[in-house]
């Protein structure tokens, strides 16, 4: 018997379950190692996007710094070679105290007076000195003086001429020098300024290098010419460890660091993520620049992230030149330190893994001795009355009768043996009855503990009687008196304003007009606190007309995700408000900025036609042109901005109606004659042969061909050709824009229509904002059309907008004859 149970139990239930709990925790394993695998590849990836994107905006950085320095430098050199030719210049009775005629014929200036430097080198003999020029020159002393004081990593201005006279700001004391040859860092560079080293005449820069008080400066030094004389050489010194230190505050993600090398291989390193805050950003030892050689090589091209082997790890590395400089920034993270987060989280995951199928198996083993030692006591227990049985039924089985004495013992003395057999048989399932009812107790006990743990409670509404029985934790906890109460009485606890809906859905429910029971109601609590159930059944018991009389279901604690939902509605509405608020901001500051421009160009185009017959103030006519150049391209951006705006909250106004494509081609072909022109090209309009009319707004649609000629006209080669046109189509008018330049490659395609984009050209002398598709894709949006390009790298790009067709306006039809001929040109402002 004991053997038989035993096996029973190991076949039919022991080896299915340990089968069952074992794949599931392989499934777990295995699936914790897919996860960590995706999401190590997916922080890789996020990692090199992040590194890629640091490198490329502290690239930029560091060159707009060292750009604005030239800008500075070409600004100087032009008051310069003004100061030179402007000898009616008269200096101040100050500037002419300050100079003195010292030993060995050193002329210098010998006080401070908030002005310059200024001194003739010994090597100079008197008799060649030009006293009227340094006196001349005092006239740079403001200038000098604003470049220093707004530059805060500019150390000093300096002028050296042909003839080696030095003025330099900030003042020094000139006798307390060593030598009057070399009082400036741009001696040791004038011989870069000539014909020979600098045919351009462009400023350049300088090696880094120690100046006497052994600090690391580099110069952007410029060349002054007088015709084909180079008068001398402008300098602007530059504090390059301050340069290095705003470069080296750089957060580097994940602990890395950074590492600057000049043009000519020099390592300029930065500090480690956690180095000494002393540690020196000078030019490095021979063996780290091998190093940095070495890393350079495994960066591979420029912008993108490689990943190499050194130092026993796997690092990512990336790397950006600076156009003003050639400086490469380099950017080193340990690829280890970005994963190792991840790993060691799966390792923990792994870990627990291995803990369940420990404590499975001390479970299993000690519910096998439990369930031995309840084999052998069951065994034991239904021994006796089997074998009682078995007794029972071979006495009946003799079919015979038995003397009271031959009876078993088990049985009553009876006169008829069958009925005392049956009698046995009755009490023997009675026990075996009881013995079931246990077991089926404990088993509903567990049952309970299990529903109680996966819902807030189990409810049964019996709607005859208008009762409903929760179990004994939500009652406790909702301060019932009883499991089973009454609905009247449940319904105190619910909120008032949910009641009206909770006695709808019962009633549709109860009335057999749905199926399914679900409602969301809030209930207090004992503490007071209201808390957000939700309510599921189903019908267990219907009458003959479909009413529910008993019904079954679930309460389910929900407050928790009713924050989560309050806290997202409040997300987005606090995100709603911070995007209106950046469009108000945009078209504020876009109508703020219109006057200020407006007086800037205003002034300028005053600046030129005065300078216009002055052949000597040429050179201030050229920056005249060049300030209302720049602001006419600033009140264009502006423009596209305040548009950009308008559209993203859909508060532009279009007036659509049928407009005549034709007439529209021929005024934008007309309009931007003066660019084909001056930029070399063709233009090609493909004319029509009869009007041609489509629903849009003139005046935007004007703006869509202009914005994609002018586009066509700036990216296109020389001696190209632009073709403008149109295409009936069966749903739609096509009117589209072609050029014969370079194209664009798949990337380039992707990034269309995105604001700010300008397609790698950002670096370009080209001018341009990025924004002008994407307000000519929002304003055809708008419009009921689409746009459209087709573009292979090497033959050109063609932009198209589909529109809907339209026919001519009954004005038109009834009077043809006042109608304008096909490629008439209007006068239209430039709204691109």
């Amino acid at each position: 018997m004991r053997r038989w149970i035993w096996r029973a139990f190991v076949q039919c239930a022991l080896i299915p379950l340990i089968l069952v709990e074992f794949v599931l925790i392989g499934a777990y394993l295995l699936s914790n190692a897919a996860t960590r695998d995706a999401q190590l590849a997916h922080l890789e990836e996020r990692a090199q996007q992040a590194l890629a994107g640091t490198v490329q905006r502290e690239a930029q950085i560091v060159d707009w710094r060292l750009w604005n320095i030239e800008k500075q430098a070409q600004i100087f050199r032009g008051a310069v070679a003004h100061a030179l030719q402007e000898r009616g210049f008269q200096p101040d009775e100050v500037e002419r105290a300050r100079h003195v005629l010292g030993p060995d014929g050193l002329f210098y200036s010998r006080s401070d007076d908030g002005r310059a430097a200024s001194v003739y080198a010994k090597s100079t003999p008197p008799e060649r000195q030009d006293h009227a020029k340094a006196l001349r020159l005092s006239q740079l002393d403001p200038l000098m003086r604003s470049i220093e004081e707004a530059g805060p990593l500019v150390v000093s201005v300096y002028f050296r001429s042909w003839d080696n006279y030095i003025r330099r700001y900030p003042f020094f004391d000139v006798l307390q020098k060593e030598s009057g040859d070399v009082l400036s860092s741009g001696g040791r560079f004038y011989s870069r300024a000539d014909e020979r080293h600098n045919p351009e005449r462009q400023p350049v820069w300088t090696a880094p290098y120690h100046d006497p008080a052994g600090a690391w400066r580099i110069a952007m030094i410029a060349p002054v010419y007088r015709g084909d004389f180079l008068e001398g050489v402008v300098g602007l010194e530059i504090d390059l460890e301050g340069l290095l230190a705003e470069i080296g505050a750089l957060d580097v993600p994940w602990q890395g660091y950074a590492v600057l090398v000049d043009e000519e291989g020099s390592v300029m390193a930065l500090p480690r993520a956690g180095g000494a805050a002393g540690e020196s950003t000078a030019v490095n030892p021979p063996r780290q620049r091998r190093e940095v050689e070495h890393l350079l090589q495994a960066a591979g091209t420029e912008g993108e992230v490689q990943a190499a082997m050194f130092d026993g790890h796997e690092h990512l590395l990336a790397w950006k030149a600076t156009p003003q400089t050639g400086w490469r920034l380099l950017l080193v993270v340990d690829k280890e330190r970005i994963l190792q987060p991840t790993r060691a989280l799966a390792a923990h995951y792994q870990q627990i893994g291995y803990l369940l199928i420990a404590g499975l198996c001390l479970f299993h083993a000690l519910f096998l001795a439990l369930w031995w030692r309840r084999s052998r006591r069951l065994s034991r227990e239904l021994e006796r009355p089997i074998n009682g049985i078995a007794d029972m039924l071979k006495h009946l089985g003799k079919g015979r009768r038995k003397d009271e004495g031959d009876r078993p013992s088990l049985l009553r003395p009876s006169r008829i043996e069958e009925l005392d057999a049956m009698a046995d048989a009755v009490r023997s399932s009675d026990r075996q009855l009881q013995a079931s009812e246990a077991e089926r107790s404990r088993a509903q006990q567990l049952l309970e503990v299990v529903m109680e743990n996966t819902t807030e409670s189990l409810w049964e509404i019996m709607a005859d009687k208008s009762l409903i029985r929760v179990s004994s934790r939500f009652a406790r906890r909702f301060a019932l008196d009883a499991e089973c109460v009454t609905i009247e009485e449940f319904n105190r606890l619910v909120h008032p304003d949910d009641m009206e809906r909770l006695k709808r859905r019962r009633e549709s429910f109860f009335g057999g007009a749905e199926g399914v029971y679900e409602v969301e109601y809030r209930c207090v609590d004992r503490a007071g606190q209201y808390v957000w159930l939700l309510s599921r059944g189903q019908a267990l018991v219907r009458d003959v007309d479909g009413r529910v009389l008993h019904s079954a279901g679930t309460h389910v604690d929900i407050s928790r995700l009713k924050a989560v939902q309050e806290d997202l509605r409040r997300a987005t509405l606090e995100a709603q408000d911070a995007s209106r608020a950046k469009s108000r901001f945009l078209s504020s500051m876009s109508h703020e900025l219109r006057t200020p421009l407006n007086a800037v160009q205003g002034f300028a185009q005053l600046i030129e036609l005065e300078v216009e017959d002055k052949p000597e103030a040429s050179l201030v006519g050229e920056y005249a042109r060049e300030i209302v150049k720049a602001g006419r391209h600033l009140t264009a951006l502006v423009d596209d901005i305040l548009d950009l705006s308008t559209l993203e909250g859909r508060r532009q106004q279009l007036l659509i109606r049928p407009v005549e494509a034709g007439a529209i081609l021929a005024s934008c072909a007309e309009l931007v004659q003066p660019q084909i022109r001056e930029s070399q090209l063709h233009l090609q309009l493909i004319s029509m042969c009869r009007p041609l009319y489509v629903q849009a707004d003139a005046r935007r649609l004007r703006q869509i061909l202009l914005n994609l000629l002018s586009n066509a006209i700036k990216y296109n080669r020389p001696q190209g050709r632009v073709t403008l046109g149109h295409e009936v189509r069966s749903d739609c008018v096509r009117l589209w824009v072609k050029d014969t330049g370079p194209g664009l490659d798949a990337g380039q395609q992707s990034q269309l229509f995105q604001p700010f984009q300008r397609l790698g050209r950002e670096s370009s002398n080209i001018p341009g904002s990025g924004i002008g598709l994407v307000l000519c894709h929002e304003l055809a949006a708008l419009m009921n059309g689409s746009m459209g390009f087709h573009s292979e790298p090497g033959r050109g790009c063609c932009f198209w907008i589909d529109l809907p067709g339209a026919a001519a306006p009954e004005e038109e039809r009834a009077s043809p004859g006042d109608e304008p001929p096909a490629g008439q040109v209007e006068r239209v402002e430039g709204d691109s």
